[in-house]
């Protein structure tokens, strides 16, 4: 298979397992810490609270962003065929452009946004480089 092509589908299937993990961790913290009279799935509803929402409803979506990019990272790099650290780091590119996008959407306190955005996509995603590194060598 041509490597580039290799590369692309490495990007894809990385991005698609780091979304399911993602979503699976969001899941699982509506199941820890639900928000009183809220329905998970109602952005609008979602929008309104989440400048009231307390830290102990920002630890799920903090680890589903950082762990849903680590591995998608991690699996981008070892399906890649060269540029492994690349295409780890563009899993975490395309994940820090859809959590700018959440993050504008369902606006929350500030010190969450800074610490999602500066901790939880393009570090785990060198991380994740970093892993795939070690093991391949």
């Amino acid at each position: 298979m041509n490597p580039l092509i290799r590369n692309i589908i490495a990007v894809v299937i990385g991005w698609l397992i780091g979304s399911v993990i993602n979503m699976g961790l969001i899941t699982i913290g509506h199941g820890f810490y639900p928000i009183p009279g809220i329905d998970p799935n109602d952005m609008e509803a979602l929008a309104a609270i989440m400048p009231t929402l307390t830290s102990e409803f920002f630890l799920f979506p903090f680890l589903a962003h950082a762990l849903g990019t680590l591995f998608g990272a991690l699996v981008a790099g070892l399906i890649a065929k060269s540029n492994k650290m690349r295409a780890a780091l563009i899993v975490g590119l395309i994940f820090l452009i859809g959590g700018i996008t959440v993050n504008i959407l369902l606006p929350g306190p500030f010190w969450f946004a800074a610490v999602d955005i500066i901790f939880a996509y393009i570090p785990m995603a060198w991380i994740g480089g970093k892993i795939v590194q070690k093991l391949s060598s």
